[in-house]
């Protein structure tokens, strides 16, 4: 049963601390992002080269470096989404009113440079491993770009949870995301990704599996599971975020975020609105405790609000 065993641990590790990763490198200030993605691009560059490696070789350890490549390299591009640094032409919100066809063109656009980077990353794998032995890190890449593909078009069509991960120069992505119990995509994608997971364990389960074919077989049905698991994230009321707490922002006791973000790593909407809130109190205390008076002044010194 190890041998089952240790790809699935393998593959929940690496799925979670680099989701939390991605998600703590995202909501840092605007000007780490500069770093952030230089830091990137030697990881992917590493993370290439190993993935051309190792995909000549069937040995155990050439699965789970091709598998932790797919992974790292999928891992970059996540990022210079989220950092805002390759989105698409659109970065404003969704129009009120906007019929559904139009809203489906407009919300492409919002990543439209990022999705090109995507395709030409599955090409450039494929091209890359061709005809070699070892698939895995080429078959990862490709499982955590449908499973994505698929939770954006759920997304899109609406869902009941719609979390708050999203950094603050990307909020206006939420605006494309209609709130609902649920839609017509959710159940097919959920049953074809399940069935296809059945089909690969089943597999490796089989008398004639080498132990390569095991190795491989489990981490990428693993992985794909995994996505399963974030797609019912969307449905159930779970709290998720708990998982990756020590990688999001802290919040205040409405739940928004505090501290620096986005971009220009001004304070945040949540920030703002404590601070104006602190103002009002501190003005109502002034008039309570001073009636009769004027608060504040006009030009020449006249009165703006005259408190009776």
């Amino acid at each position: 049963m190890l041998e089952y065993g240790y790809p699935v641990l393998f593959a929940l590790g690496l799925w979670w601390f680099s989701t939390g990763v991605v998600l703590y490198l995202d909501n840092l200030p605007g000007r780490t992002f500069g770093w952030t993605m230089l830091g990137g691009s030697a990881v992917l560059a590493f993370a290439v080269f190993a993935l051309v490696v190792s995909s000549t070789s069937t040995s155990l350890s050439a699965a789970y470096i091709a598998f932790t490549s797919g992974v790292m390299v999928w891992g970059v591009l996540e990022m210079s989404y989220f950092t805002g640094l390759l989105t698409g032409p659109r970065k404003t919100p969704c129009p009120p009113g906007c019929a559904a066809w139009k809203r489906f063109g407009l919300a492409i656009l919002t990543s439209l440079y990022h999705e090109f980077a995507v395709l030409s990353a599955v090409a450039f794998l494929v091209l890359i491993t061709w005809g070699e032995p070892n698939q895995v890190g080429t078959w990862t890449f490709v499982v955590l770009w449908l499973m994505r593909w698929s939770a954006k078009l759920n997304l899109f069509l609406g869902v009941p949870n719609l979390n708050d991960w999203l950094p603050e120069h990307l909020a206006y992505l939420k605006s494309y995301m209609p709130k609902r119990s649920m839609n017509l995509l959710f159940p097919i994608s959920v049953t074809l990704a399940t069935l296809i997971v059945v089909l690969m364990v089943s597999r490796a389960l089989s008398p004639g599996a080498s132990e390569f074919e095991v190795v491989s077989l489990i981490l990428v049905a693993s992985l794909l599971g995994l996505g399963i698991l974030e797609h019912w994230f969307l449905v159930l009321p779970v709290p998720d975020e708990r998982l990756w707490a020590w990688a999001l922002p802290p919040r205040d006791a409405d739940g928004e975020p505090g501290g620096e973000r986005g971009q220009g790593g001004s304070p945040s909407d949540g920030s703002t609105r404590r601070m104006a809130a602190s103002r009002e109190a501190s003005v109502q205390q002034a008039v309570s405790a001073s009636p009769g008076r004027s608060v504040g002044g006009g030009r020449g010194g006249a009165p703006i609000t005259e408190i009776p």
